[in-house]
């Protein structure tokens, strides 16, 4: 089985926590030291190929300084401008490069159907590739709509107009009722032209609607569950799923346990989350659409929490092909499996890159 993980912080948590993401998960948690911020590694490129992993998308991620708080109150991580968002981006950009460069026998950079092809091709031989798509998430980086061709020639495949509330449009858990400011719909139009896959994730309902009603592009929602069965913006509204199916988009689902079951929060017993609500996040988007065609995996691991907000009996990356055992027994026959565990997320880049 291909598995494709279309949401991980490999570069934030590699410059952030000096976490290398070739070395094993339990060489990862052997030399780190307990932080309640970054959580129990559940993350490494060893790892998730013993899981049949293909191809992640490596997000960019930064955070304003509005968001400290939540991010255990340390700023200099985060950033006071876009010039700041900027040059944050740009080193977790160039981290996949240099990664990529010193890896060629084991790493590529999927940006367009030749580096895609090579990644797929190789699964046969003797020594396999590992794809890395990078995906912006949060827009502030790009400092004006035009800027985006920059990013673009440096590889960016996909990105989010917001995390938190952005100069480009309103993120989903501040209670922003804004959408997509002016400069937001110029970006949208920049970005359908050269075929940037639009991430629909972190947006509240207007702006994920107003895109939705003008994007011509290919889109998904990297990392998002089912809102009817977890209250809140941050989550996908059945008429979101809708659209997004319509669209023909990907929607992703988190495996972090607050997006898994209504009312939990972090630190709570993991025990009560456990693989049958991720599977239920998955049927409710198969259900609404009437196939399995438009969901698979955002896992978002170790993006600001570990191993002890992850569902049972999850431990790490290694264990995703553990879901698509759940699916096979809830009655999904091996094609539809094989589409949420990754070949969903591969017809999308088939279509979507140059």
């Amino acid at each position: 089985m291909q598995i494709v993980d279309a949401h991980l912080d490999i570069a934030y948590n590699a410059i952030r926590y000096g976490r290398d993401p070739l070395l094993s998960v339990k060489e990862l948690r052997q030399q780190e030291q307990p932080d309640p911020d970054r959580g129990v590694a559940t993350v490494s490129f060893p790892q998730f190929r013993e899981a049949g992993g293909v191809l992640l998308f490596g997000t960019l991620f930064t955070a304003p300084e509005r968001a400290a708080a939540i991010m255990g109150g340390d700023t200099s991580f985060t950033y006071r401008d876009e010039h700041h968002a900027h040059r944050m981006a740009m080193d977790q950009l160039d981290y996949y490069h240099r990664l990529v460069d010193v890896e060629q026998n084991q790493l590529r950079l999927v940006v367009d159907q030749s580096s895609l092809g090579e990644v797929l091709n190789s699964q046969q031989g003797s020594e396999p590739l590992l794809g890395i798509m990078p995906l912006m998430e949060g827009a502030d980086p790009i400092r004006e709509p035009q800027e985006l061709e920059l990013w673009v020639e440096k590889g960016v495949r996909a990105v989010g107009l917001a995390w938190d509330d952005t100069r480009y449009a309103a993120g989903a858990w501040r209670g922003n009722r804004l959408g997509i400011t002016n400069k937001g719909l110029e970006l949208l139009e920049i970005m359908a032209e050269s075929s940037v896959i639009l991430d629909l994730t972190h947006m509240n309902e207007r702006a994920a609607l107003e895109a939705l009603d003008r994007y011509e592009a290919p889109l998904m929602a990297s990392h998002s569950n089912a809102r009817a069965l977890v209250p809140g913006q941050r989550q996908l509204s059945d008429r979101l799923i809708r659209r997004i199916g319509e669209h023909h988009g990907v929607i992703g689902i988190a495996l972090y346990n607050p997006f898994l079951r209504a009312n939990h929060h972090m630190g709570d017993p993991r025990e009560l989350v456990t693989l049958d609500h991720v599977v239920a996040h998955v049927d409710h988007i198969c259900q609404l659409l009437g196939d399995a065609l438009h969901v698979g995996l955002g896992t978002d691991f170790d993006g600001g929490f570990g191993a002890e907000d992850i569902p049972m009996p999850l431990d790490t990356i290694a264990d995703l092909p553990r879901v698509g055992d759940q699916l096979k027994q809830y009655g999904y026959n091996e094609e539809d499996m094989a589409r949420i565990m990754g070949q969903n997320w591969l017809a999308l880049l088939h279509s979507a890159l140059p």
